[in-house]
């Protein structure tokens, strides 16, 4: 029998305050344990952002090195993102104390009523997260506390007469993913994909939804964090795949940015794009009750501690691990390759040994 723990995986590249953001906000929404794959260990804000990390008693850090991608370092984020998480949820169906493994980004926080995730059914193996945005204002005095919720048409076409979206359909009015994220009971044998969760062939697997499971999404929230996050993304690696609606933006952004401005030069114009592609009417929306205020950090989740001896052969685990190919974990490899990566790191821990 399970023992009920929710935890969270994680690659980032961030700054510390967000950082800070993230550990709060996800523990007091919901989970238990982090698991953050720094992915920039040169950046050097890694050993400042690291040392808070490695002192948390609810986070487990690991420094995605040239020693850790022994295989290679996938060239996408995407790639990488998938890989670090089915290892944790792998890692994990050796335990009996983890409940569920919930893939996210470094700018988003679960928002979980854990008596909703009680009363899944046993043979549902997947949960999905409804999104909320952070609204995109020019600055923010603090952490965001106002988030869109996904609309109906009526409300969609109301703002589009307004002339407050582009096009009155919710992909205009989010900038970000509008499929949320999604958690699955620990298993070598379904993925955690980007937004979902998916079986051998790569087919999405039913979730189970409810009211009680969102997620807040602090996608741009503000001039500043936009211009931090599309110049993060432009230089983790080949672009990916935007969906049309944020094509335009990449585009412009990675234009501007090849132009060879400095920083100070570059500045406002990256403000000009956040201003004519991103930035919200924030008094439009709060005065038309479209928007929720929410304080993520005020969450009323205390979190479960690992189990005695966990942490240690995790860690010893993961140590192992990381002299091990990680292209087997990921979406829809073989389980069998799986386990004998895990026999062998596991073989002197007998905390994570097969069942």
């Amino acid at each position: 029998m399970r023992g009920g723990l929710v935890v969270t995986a994680s690659t980032v590249k961030d700054t510390l305050p967000n950082l800070e953001r993230y550990v709060d906000g996800n523990l007091a929404g919901g989970a238990d344990h982090l698991f953050l794959f720094l992915d920039a260990p040169d950046d050097p804000a890694t050993a400042e952002v690291r040392g808070f990390l490695d002192a948390h008693p609810h986070v487990t850090c690991v420094v995605t090195d040239e020693a850790w991608w022994v295989d290679k370092r996938p060239e996408q984020l995407n790639t990488r993102q998938r890989i670090n998480a089915n290892l944790v949820k792998a890692l994990l169906s050796r335990v009996d104390w983890a409940d569920w493994v919930f893939h996210i980004d470094a700018d988003e926080v679960v928002q979980i009523d854990r008596s909703v995730l009680a009363r899944v059914p046993a043979a549902t193996p997947a949960v999905k997260l409804a999104p909320l945005e952070a609204v995109s204002r020019r600055q923010w005095d603090g952490d965001p506390t106002w988030f869109k919720r996904l609309l109906d048409a009526d409300d969609l076409t109301l703002l589009h007469t307004l002339g407050a979206v582009d096009r009155p359909s919710n992909g205009a009015y989010f900038h970000g993913h509008v499929d949320g994220k999604s958690g699955v009971r620990p298993t070598t044998d379904l993925w955690l994909a980007l937004h979902h969760v998916v079986d051998a062939d790569k087919n999405e697997v039913d979730s189970f939804t409810d009211p009680g499971l969102r997620l807040l999404h602090y996608e741009s929230f503000s001039g500043e964090d936009f211009v931090r996050k599309w110049t993060s993304i432009l230089a983790a690696g080949p672009v990916p795949n935007f969906r049309p609606g944020r094509e335009p933006t990449a585009v412009a952004v990675r234009t501007l940015i090849g132009k060879g401005l400095s920083a100070e030069q570059a500045a406002p114009y990256l403000m000009r794009i956040f201003e004519r592609t991103t930035e919200d009417d924030f008094d439009t929306l709060r005065d038309l009750g479209l928007l929720e205020h929410i304080n993520p950090r005020a969450g009323e989740h205390v979190p479960t501690p690992l189990p005695d001896g966990a942490e240690s052969d995790l860690l010893a685990v993961l140590e192992r691990l990381a002299a091990e190919p990680k292209r087997p974990f990921h979406t829809g490899q073989p389980p069998a390759k799986v386990e004998k990566l895990l026999d062998r790191a596991a073989s002197a821990s007998p905390g994570l040994k097969r069942r």
